[in-house]
């Protein structure tokens, strides 16, 4: 090692590292792509090795830059923190949060609480992506992730925010047309609109029924990775769907959708999900619990529904009120 490595540098390496881009990163950052060349090169310089493999349009991290990305981060974090501390001492978040959550979720209530967190917090910064996908926090240097569904890895820290389930649900047109199902196994015979996003499936449903797990096959005529879509296509009567209580709530009260084969369901709560190295941080558990008072009050009305029992349109679900991304 030639000289000691510039801890800015080190912020420019994770950035590239996550955006995986020179471009993308300097747009981040503020800067020009050739500002951000100059600073891996200078930071591979001193630290004699190459942290990037680099094409014409993307870079990846070699082995030594993945080494150093998991030891850094750690250091920057620690960094971060007691700068935090340094210069607020009174606790209120300040700096930067990159968060992700999925598509509908993240569009129709994460982005309205962050709106609010960034009105309550003016010294916050926050990097908002939704995603089809799960992604490796570590990896992609994300600070926490917003996600339904209770398959968590083992390495990360889950906060539960609130209750949810998925239900199997469709149209009254398409079952006047199609017939209602009256066992599990009759969902073969029925087209089912399924998503391919985070931990589901698009061939496989994993349900519960009482005390047992069960895994069952369906017929997909549509797959996307968007719940949106899928949401939509059930309304107009194209087939059968898993989603959660908080998307179809509304549509279940006002009879556009009906609660089919009551009896299964698919535990898929709402999660704070972040890494271990976060678990001190007083910014983050701040905005975490913030989320959490904020979707107790936008989901309240589901958050009585029973898991096992029929949803039907007499259930006084009133449609939200809050604001929602459109």
């Amino acid at each position: 090692m030639n000289n000691l490595p510039n801890l800015s540098d080190f912020k420019v390496f994770c950035v590239v590292a996550k955006r995986r881009s020179f471009v993308e990163s300097a747009e981040e950052l503020g800067s020009s792509p050739a500002y951000v060349s100059k600073r891996i090169n200078i930071l591979e310089t001193n630290l004699n090795c190459k942290l990037f493999h680099r094409s014409t349009r993307h870079v990846s991290l070699t082995e030594d830059g993945k080494l150093i990305l998991e030891k850094i981060t750690h250091i920057l974090d620690e960094f971060d923190a007691l700068s935090e501390l340094l210069n607020n001492p009174l606790g209120s978040p300040t700096g930067h949060l990159d968060i992700v959550s999925s598509f509908g979720f993240g569009r129709k209530h994460v982005a309205p609480i962050l709106s609010k967190l960034l009105n309550m917090y003016p010294k916050l910064t926050i990097h908002f992506n939704t995603i089809d996908n799960t992604k490796d926090l570590i990896q992609h240097s994300i600070d926490l992730d917003i996600r339904i569904g209770n398959e968590i890895a083992p390495n990360m820290i889950a906060k539960k925010l609130a209750p949810n389930f998925r239900i199997l649900c469709a149209s009254p047109s398409y079952l006047a047309k199609n017939s209602i199902p009256e066992t599990i196994e009759d969902l073969q015979h029925h087209d089912c609109l399924t998503i391919s996003e985070r931990d589901q499936s698009s061939v496989l449903l994993k349900l519960r029924h009482k005390n047992e797990d069960i895994v069952t096959h369906v017929r997909p005529r549509f797959v996307s990775n968007n719940g949106e879509i899928i949401h939509q296509l059930a309304i107009d009567g194209q087939g059968i769907i898993l989603r959660s209580v908080w998307d179809v709530a509304e549509e279940l009260a006002s009879g556009k959708l009906q609660h089919i084969l009551p009896e299964y369901w698919q535990d898929a709560d709402i999660w704070a999900v972040y890494p271990s190295r976060l678990k001190t941080s007083s910014k983050l558990q701040t905005c975490i619990l913030f989320i959490q008072h904020e979707l107790s009050n936008r989901l309240h009305l589901i958050q009585n529904l029973n898991r096992g029992e029929l949803i039907s349109p007499i259930d006084n679900i009133h449609p939200l009120t809050e604001k929602v991304f459109l």
